[in-house]
């Protein structure tokens, strides 16, 4: 009986993450540039956003329907949650940003438990590190627009209030690598790895469904395996949640330290 489940059961691995092309590819500089399931769902992901917020605003009304009242919690809940608290009264005009990143993040993320698609685009690093990289140019731009260039520097490399012997020794290599070098590493990362590890783990507990089903009288097994599937599904909702708005709320946080008057 364990046997025919074992044949049954097909691990997830790596593979899940590699798609080939759909159509024609082009090379340039070794490097393949081409359509696949990938590609697509992230193009899929920021339509479903934009056409949500195209139609949810394109008549508002004073006494908003549905579509519209869920749009404006959203907005509300980044204005309220994220942009106020992290940059205070200027985090309106920070607003565009911070609410395309939050609700792009979370469509795109959400895919992972979506049936038939089962898949978060965001597990791949690539995306991630692109919007990433967006926050660090960003914060930076603000910071050297606020301080100057080398006023800039000096705000994030010298830490004030510290031991002189410390203060121009050791510090500033520390400070350059957490905040020049290593914030969209770990932006990027941690959205990375968390939906790497849920589609594993979704691929895992439905799988062994199916295997435990095939295994005779171990399939009294199955349906615990399912109901943990089910569970993991409502987690990597939250975490779907959770990720758009950590990622979300870690860029106005930078953004705000950028504009402080003091580090």
């Amino acid at each position: 009986m364990i046997a025919a489940v074992l044949a049954a059961f097909e691990p997830p691995s790596t593979k899940d993450f590699v798609w080939g092309c759909w159509g024609p590819s082009l090379d340039i500089g070794g490097v393949s540039f081409c359509l696949n399931f990938i590609i697509f769902l992230v193009l899929f992901g920021f339509v479903l956003f934009l056409g949500f917020f195209f139609f949810a605003l394109r008549k508002p009304q004073v006494v908003p329907g549905k579509l519209q009242s869920l749009a404006e919690m959203g907005v509300g809940f980044v204005r309220e949650n994220i942009a106020l608290p992290m940059i205070g009264p200027a985090g309106d005009r920070y607003m565009p940003l911070l609410v395309t990143l939050f609700f792009a993040i979370l469509f795109w993320n959400i895919f992972e438990v979506v049936p038939g698609i089962n898949f978060a685009p965001t597990s791949r690093l690539a995306f991630p590190l692109v919007m990433a990289m967006i926050a660090w140019v960003t914060y930076n731009a603000i910071g050297i627009r606020k301080h100057g260039f080398f006023g800039y520097l000096k705000f994030v490399l010298i830490a004030e209030g510290a031991p002189w012997w410390l203060k121009y020794t050791l510090l500033p290599i520390i400070e350059f690598v957490t905040v020049i070098v290593m914030r969209p590493i770990t932006l990027a990362l941690r959205l990375a790895a968390n939906f790497l590890a849920g589609h594993f783990l979704l691929a895992v507990f439905f799988l062994g469904t199916i295997a435990l089903l095939q295994g005779g009288w171990i399939a009294i097994f199955a349906p615990f395996s399912f109901a943990i599937s089910i569970v993991l599904v409502g987690f990597e909702i939250f975490v779907s949640l959770l990720q758009a708005f950590i990622f979300s709320i870690l860029t106005a946080s930078y953004i705000g330290g950028a504009m402080a008057e003091e580090h």
